[in-house]
């Protein structure tokens, strides 16, 4: 065997599942700068963020800093909050942190403003949408869950139903981004009313199971 790892083998580690590692590694990134993307087009509509980036945009407005860097710097602190609750991380769970707000900061510096209103909704639409599909591409690659979503099964792992587990804590950080002045509106109320059932039909089209298939 040659002394220098190849991509596959770099991709073979305790933190990604066996069996096709390469398409599971770019499915996982493509989710997360996807995701990014979409965040930053439901944010540039202007119409209301989803709860987590409520609290984002609240702090950029009353501290300082991009929304990007507090999505980033906001998501490793939840990382924190997994110790107590003995969550283990995965190389999706390290990439989020870092690729999330990063691409949300390119996208809303390359975004032109939009002016009507039609063109606004369009933009809101469409972000949620891919939002959705994103959370089906993260999730389906099972290469370890997102901050939030890991902070969510790790209390609910503790006999709290999950829904009111994730309820709770999006109601507090929207809340609290609220009142650091986030712009909280009908795109927030559509962003909570679809995300879910939009996750639901992409995840299973995506899901690439724990070590199934073939090495690729």
């Amino acid at each position: 065997m040659s002394s220098k790892a190849r991509p596959r083998d770099l991709l073979q580690s305790p933190l990604i599942p066996p069996g096709r590692p390469v398409r599971r590694g770019s499915q996982l990134l493509f989710g997360l700068v996807l995701y990014g993307i979409s965040d930053a087009m439901v944010v540039a509509a202007g119409l209301g963020v989803e709860p987590w980036d409520a609290l984002a945009q609240g702090l950029t407005r009353t501290v300082g800093l991009s929304i990007g860097v507090w999505t980033n710097l906001i998501g490793a602190a939840v990382l924190l909050l997994w110790i107590p609750l003995r969550q283990k991380p995965g190389l999706g769970t390290l990439c989020n942190v870092l690729l999330v707000g990063t691409s949300m900061d390119v996208t809303l510096a390359l975004l032109p403003s939009f002016d009507h209103l039609w063109l606004r909704w369009v933009v809101l639409i469409a972000g949620i949408v891919l939002n959705g599909f994103a959370t089906g591409c993260y999730i389906g690659a099972q290469a370890g869950p997102g901050p939030r979503d890991g902070l969510m099964t790790g209390l609910a792992q503790r006999g709290h139903p999950i829904w009111a587990v994730r309820w709770g804590i999006e109601i507090a950080v929207l809340v609290i981004g609220f009142a650091l002045g986030a712009t909280v509106g009908i795109g927030t109320v559509l962003y909570a009313c679809t995300i879910g059932p939009l996750a639901q039909l992409f995840m299973p089209l995506l899901d690439m199971g724990r070590g199934k298939g073939k090495p690729g």
